[in-house]
C-alpha cells in the first residue's frame, strides 16, 4: 500500500497567492502506522484578506494573531516557541522541510486538495524544495458524493460538508475543531476510512 496522507491548511484567504498560517498532516504508512503533525507557520500579513483570517480563528488562534489582539505575549521572533492547541510555532524553512519529508511518496487525501497543494507547493518552492507526493490527489468530498450516489443518494453542488457527513454517518468536527488544520484533517481522515471500509481495494497497475 502507498502511503496516505491527510492534510489540509488554514491559509490567509483564498486568493492567488494565499500563503498558510496553519498545517496539519496524518501519515498513514505502508504497515498502517499512523502519525500526525500540526503547527502554526510564520507569516507576512501584508496581502492577507481579513476575512480568510476570520474563518481559521486567526487572531484567536495564531501567536502573532493572539499577539495583535493581546490574547497573548509579544511574540520575539524567533526565539520564542509558544504552544497553543497543541500546535507549535515555526518558520517557513521548517514548515517547508516538514511537509517535505512528511508528504513524500505519498497520496494526497484532503477536501478539496488542489487548494492545499497548491499553497504547499509554492511554500517548498520558495523554499528550495519540491513536492514529492504523488499527482494523483484524492478529494473526500468527491467520494463521499459518489458513495450517496451508490445508495440512490443524489446531492447536487455546491456540497455543504455536513450534508456529505450525515449522508455517510461520518462523526462531523467539534466546534473547537471546525475550521483547524488538523481538526479538518481528522474529518477527511474519518471520511475516507468511511468510504473505503465499505469497498473492495484492488491494486492497479499503472499506465503512463
Amino acid at each position: 500500500m502507498t502511503p496516505i496522507v491527510f492534510v489540509d491548511t488554514e491559509t490567509d484567504g483564498v486568493h492567488p497567492g494565499r500563503k498558510p498560517w496553519e498545517i496539519a498532516i496524518i501519515r498513514r504508512d505502508e504497515d498502517g502506522e499512523e502519525r500526525e503533525i500540526s503547527f502554526f507557520v510564520e507569516i507576512d500579513l501584508s496581502t492577507a484578506d481579513p476575512f480568510g483570517l476570520k474563518i481559521g480563528g486567526f487572531y484567536e488562534r495564531h501567536p502573532i494573531g493572539r499577539a495583535i489582539t493581546a490574547l497573548g505575549p509579544l511574540v520575539n521572533w524567533p526565539s520564542d516557541q509558544p504552544r497553543s492547541i497543541g500546535a507549535i510555532y515555526v518558520t517557513r524553512r521548517r514548515a517547508a522541510e516538514l511537509v517535505a519529508r512528511w508528504t513524500h511518496g505519498a497520496h494526497w487525501v484532503g477536501a478539496v486538495p488542489n487548494f492545499d497543494t497548491e499553497v504547499l507547493d509554492r511554500l517548498l518552492r520558495e523554499q528550495g524544495f519540491a513536492p514529492a507526493w504523488h499527482y494523483h490527489l484524492v478529494d473526500v468530498e468527491a467520494m463521499a458524493v459518489g458513495y450517496a450516489a451508490g445508495k440512490g443518494i443524489g446531492i447536487e453542488p455546491p456540497w455543504k460538508s455536513d450534508d456529505l457527513m450525515d449522508v455517510i454517518g461520518v462523526e462531523k468536527p467539534s466546534e473547537e475543531e471546525r475550521h483547524t488544520a488538523l481538526g479538518d484533517a481528522r474529518w477527511c481522515r474519518r471520511t475516507y476510512d468511511a468510504v473505503m471500509g465499505t469497498v473492495m481495494v484492488l491494486e492497479v497497475e499503472e499506465v503512463g
